[in-house]
């Protein structure tokens, strides 16, 4: 039979696309049948035997003999005249298995043969990988920096897989080169018509949950469990760390002497500023370590409304709330509560550096050059009075009057 390209090309398919025999057959037949459907309109009477190894194809059709002139279907009967061609003892009501040549499907279809066969085997090839990725969501994964663009980096594997990492999903510090292996965690895995789309992130609080378990051996043993992570990436994160042996102590284990084991994490991040405490299922305990640095006075808890009444010494505060408020809000994703934070003796006047971490250090020096360094010196003046007063725009006074309504007269 006619050695067509096609055939050629069978075991080449199977090499270069790791497709085991069973499943090459599969596709090869489909793609045959799809070709006689349109050939002849019908392909249940046609048989294909395949042989991927040696690049042989067959193709017999199978049709019923009836006497001359009672042909209703072309495809399924053969006149006896017709029958006897192929051999002379045919009788009225016999099967005639026939080899289709694949020239007899026209040079047309033998080339849409082909490009449907490439389709197909694309399309294999892409559930493949949707199915490989899609198991490995939620798991770290490196890839190489192949093109930088505006809005996100295109990473490939060493199997030549495109991995997407978009803007969002990037840390603010990160800046990476052609060629850079990058780490992250492959967050999300979708067909895209017939094309995955994988999505990695270092964004996540997944990605530092899995560097726990890269770098920390007893939290990859099992010994220590992350039980909480939250995190604003690049800035600040809180660890909610536990462990069932009462031997270990979860925090020093992931942090290390000096924080020797938790360094490497810290450097991966962008210098993420990592706060790791010990998980306990007393609430008001897990908020108070959730806060930390900032030493308590007393709390009040309301579990309907999940809010957190939290009294601090006035030196304390500044603490609590954390640079821009990253720890305040940390804390309360932690443990799941609204906490508001109040400050004990309230009644009295607050330096305005005690809110350096709260507001830029130039914005206060503005306000000393007119001789305000308090909260209550501020709050008292008019802001019109104030914009006029100093250099600043009205959006940063009302900013600094909000924050010191919000924190000093709670």
């Amino acid at each position: 039979m006619e050695n067509l390209a096609l055939i050629e090309s069978f075991s080449e398919f199977k090499d270069d696309k790791m497709i085991d025999r069973v499943t090459l057959m599969a596709i090869l037949e489909d793609v045959f049948r799809s070709a006689l459907k349109r050939k002849y309109g019908d392909d249940e009477n046609f048989d294909i035997i395949i042989n991927p190894d040696k690049g042989d194809l067959e193709i017999w059709r199978n049709r019923v003999v009836v006497a001359d002139g009672e042909v209703e279907d072309d495809n399924s009967e053969i006149e006896l005249t017709a029958a006897r061609k192929i051999e002379p003892d045919y009788e009225v009501g016999e099967d005639v298995a026939e080899e289709v040549k694949l020239i007899q499907l026209g040079r047309r279809a033998i080339l849409a043969l082909r490009q449907n066969l490439i389709a197909k085997i694309h399309e294999h090839d892409n559930t493949n990988i949707y199915k490989h990725f899609k198991e490995l969501e939620g798991e770290l994964y490196s890839a190489e920096v192949h093109h930088i663009r505006h809005r996100a980096i295109i990473l490939l594997d060493d199997d030549g897989n495109e991995i997407i990492m978009p803007k969002d999903r990037q840390i603010s510090s990160d800046f990476f080169r052609k060629g850079e292996n990058v780490r992250g965690i492959i967050e999300s895995v979708e067909l895209r018509g017939n094309k995955p789309n994988i999505i990695l992130s270092r964004t996540s609080p997944k990605f530092l949950e899995k560097l726990f378990e890269q770098e920390i051996p007893e939290v990859f043993d099992g010994l220590i469990t992350v039980k909480a992570v939250v995190r604003e990436p690049g800035e600040k994160a809180k660890v909610a760390v536990d462990s069932y042996d009462d031997r270990i102590d979860p925090v020093g284990a992931c942090v290390g002497v000096k924080g020797s084991r938790i360094h490497g994490i810290v450097r991966e991040l962008g210098n993420e500023n990592i706060d790791v405490i010990n998980w306990t299922a007393n609430t008001q305990l897990y908020i108070a370590r959730a806060l930390s640095p900032a030493k308590i006075i007393s709390m009040e808890i309301n579990e309907e409304t999940k809010k957190a009444e939290v009294k601090l010494n006035p030196e304390e505060v500044s603490k609590a709330i954390g640079r821009r408020g990253h720890n305040i809000r940390l804390a309360g994703k932690l443990t799941g509560y609204d906490i508001d934070v109040i400050r004990d003796g309230s009644e009295e006047d607050v330096e305005l550096t005690e809110f350096s971490d709260e507001i830029e250090s130039w914005v206060i020096e503005e306000f000393s050059k007119i001789g305000l360094d308090t909260a209550k010196s501020i709050l008292e003046q008019d802001i019109a009075d104030l914009v006029k007063r100093t250099d600043l725009e009205e959006e940063t006074v009302v900013g600094v009057v909000n924050i010191l309504k919000s924190e000093f007269e709670d």
